[in-house]
């Protein structure tokens, strides 16, 4: 009977889910915190007081992978995202315009500063319209929250009231990592005075109701009533935790400098547990992404910073999530664009080719790549493997077209299936492009010539006047090309080097480029044999 018992437990029990990726684990860890629950909400957000960059980027995607994670497990999820334009501006970015002015508005909200580009409603609203749009290409549809509005529109007053009521308890959290203890006068809040909209007030009191009164630069006083929606907001780290409870969020990560003991993860952790009794949000720290060559952090006050957009320009939607997707948050990584943009998209491409099954690799591995490759879709994946054109080779391809995506498209016109594969085909097409036209190195470029514009002696005439015969005399394949080249060099007694380095430089005025016998058939046998009988 004991027996049948075990057996019929074995039976009810759920089979234990597969689990290969980093997004995969952090789900698992949501749920064994928070409960099996329907419905999730994980949160992100930042200050938008200067550009807003692909370092800050990394914050956004963690949670949108997390959220396709839990949504996969069959749960709802609600992703909010937090402008934080509620604020003190500190600091002035440089590169933006209108510096004195902006000078000039320090310490006020940045939500109450005029934007410097004179097209946004402020200046914080030009530094939020970008990002919203921009994560919209890449799949990224969070609800956005403003903060400003929140705060003024007295959605927090209770809670500002709530934790008033507990500063001796805040400051005692606080204190345990402060070698000097806050002042006894201290209060978990921040004000901005109405008559100069700053924040340099002081000798703020809060009467044990619902008033805060406080002094200004010039000696006067004003007074608010937190019900009806002053400039009264909570500091950092103890708004963190409340919006926290408000929201009833169940997972935010947060980057190094929010991580370390007595960090505000930590602080807020403890605040929010002893206050409003409740679990703080499962938490995973992310590093820092970085630029190729850049040796500091990505910083928007330093100016000189990428945004997703720019990113966008040589990488497809789907790499440029594929970049994140495949690295694990605390895992610092450099976004590149020099040659190495070209292995990144035959990586991608050999995922994808794992994923329908076109690629072979080990079982555990086959399972990690699918689920990154799912990760890396903007939408679903298709049901057939889109269209690949290699990276490398599209680049020289465009390069024989001049640049012209249309012509390049109309090459591998036999090779699209439908429109789906056209579109990526000229979305990848763009970005190879930009890559030749911004960054790629010197090696990588060129230009086929219209005629020769080097010295060339009587033997290298006559080598390369009989190429031109032999090229017209069939169709070749590149292996048949290749070693044809091979004999008229041997017949010739032409040394191999030489040979080859004649050829480039008439073909691309230049010492070497591609598989020379690949590169004459992509030119076009015509075309170069008309070129070489020249000489």
């Amino acid at each position: 009977m004991a027996d049948k018992k075990k057996d019929s437990k074995k039976r009810s029990e759920k089979p234990k889910q597969t689990m290969f990726h980093w997004a995969e684990f952090a789900a698992e860890k949501v749920i064994r915190e928070k409960g099996d629950k329907k419905k999730y909400t994980v949160a992100s957000g930042i200050t938008p007081s200067g550009l807003v960059h692909i370092g800050n980027f990394r914050e956004i995607i963690t949670v949108e992978l997390v959220k396709r994670a839990l949504e996969k497990r069959g749960k709802e999820v609600r992703f909010i995202y937090s402008w934080d334009n509620f604020d003190v501006f500190r600091k002035v970015p440089k590169g933006m315009p209108k510096q004195d002015m902006l000078e000039k508005c320090l310490r006020k909200p940045i939500i109450d500063i005029e934007d410097p580009y004179e097209k946004e409603s402020s200046y914080a609203r030009h530094n939020e319209v970008r990002v919203e749009e921009e994560v919209k290409l890449v799949g990224v549809f969070p609800e956005f929250i403003y903060q400003a509005q929140k705060y003024r529109a007295g959605d927090y007053a209770k809670e500002i009231k709530f934790a008033l009521d507990h500063t001796e308890e805040i400051k005692e959290i606080l204190n345990e990592f402060r070698e000097k203890p806050l002042a006894k006068d201290w209060l978990p809040i921040g004000v901005f005075s109405k008559k100069f909209g700053n924040d340099k007030v002081k000798n703020v009191k809060y009467d044990g109701e619902w008033s805060v009164s406080y002094e200004l630069e010039d000696g006067s006083t004003e007074t608010v009533d937190l019900r009806k929606g002053p400039d009264v907001k909570l500091r950092w780290r103890i708004d963190w935790p409340m919006r926290w409870n408000f929201e009833e969020v169940d997972y935010e990560p947060g980057g190094k400098d929010h991580s370390s003991p007595g960090g505000s993860f930590d602080t807020g952790k403890r605040i929010i547990e002893k206050l409003w009794k409740r679990d703080a949000p499962t938490y995973v720290m992310y590093d820092n992404v970085r630029i190729k060559g850049q040796t500091s952090k990505i910083s928007s006050s330093s100016g000189g910073v990428l945004t997703i957009k720019d990113v966008l320009e040589v990488y497809e939607p789907a790499i440029l999530r594929y970049l994140f997707a495949g690295t694990r948050p605390n895992a610092v990584f450099a976004i590149s664009f020099d040659a190495d943009v070209i292995k990144i998209y035959e990586d991608f491409d050999k995922v994808e080719r794992i994923y329908y099954s076109l690629e072979k690799v080990k079982e555990k591995e086959e399972g990690k790549q699918k689920v990154i490759y799912e990760l890396s879709c903007v939408d679903k994946p298709a049901k057939s493997m889109p269209f690949q054109p290699s990276f490398r080779h599209l680049t020289m391809v465009l390069q024989i077209n001049e640049l012209d995506i249309d012509k390049a498209i109309g090459y591998y016109e036999k090779q699209l299936k439908n429109e789906s594969d056209k579109e990526r085909l000229r979305t990848r097409a763009q970005c190879a492009v930009n890559w030749l036209q911004k960054y790629a190195p010197e090696e990588f470029k060129f230009e086929v010539q219209d005629s020769c514009k080097i010295k060339v002696d009587a033997k290298g005439k006559k080598i390369l006047n009989e190429l031109a015969e032999k090229l017209q005399e069939k169709d070749w394949t590149d292996k048949e090309l290749h070693e044809e080249m091979y004999v008229l060099i041997t017949n010739n007694e032409y040394p191999t080097g030489d040979f080859f380095k004649l050829a480039y430089g008439i073909l691309l005025n230049k010492p070497k480029g591609p598989k020379l016998a690949s590169f004459i058939l992509e030119i076009g046998r015509e075309r170069v044999a008309k070129l070489f009988a020249s000489v």
